[in-house]
């Protein structure tokens, strides 16, 4: 079940297009890692360049299309590096 819960996740994170490149996050390997227990799925970004200035509205999709899918209640970003990952993982997940 939570294989199938990851594999539902990674196609929501697929509708979320970096705003400068029009790829999905997911194909430009932004999306590191996807981890889900007790319906809460725990999703690590790592944007392309450790300054990007749309990785908190990347991160904000990604906290926002995850929550969206069948199965899971609460979506946790974890940014890495970024320069200011730790104040927009924190800004992302109140």
């Amino acid at each position: 079940m939570a294989d199938e819960l990851v594999e539902k996740v990674k196609e929501a994170l697929s509708t979320v297009a970096d705003p400068h490149m029009g790829i999905s996050i997911v194909e430009m390997g932004i999306v590191q890692d996807i981890e889900i227990a007790d319906k809460i799925a725990k999703i690590t970004i790592q944007p392309t360049n450790p300054g990007c200035m749309s990785a908190a509205n990347i991160a904000m999709s990604a906290k926002l299309a995850a929550e969206k899918v069948e199965g899971i209640d609460k979506a946790e970003i974890i940014v890495q590096g970024h320069m200011m990952a730790e104040a927009i993982s924190e800004m992302v997940n109140k």
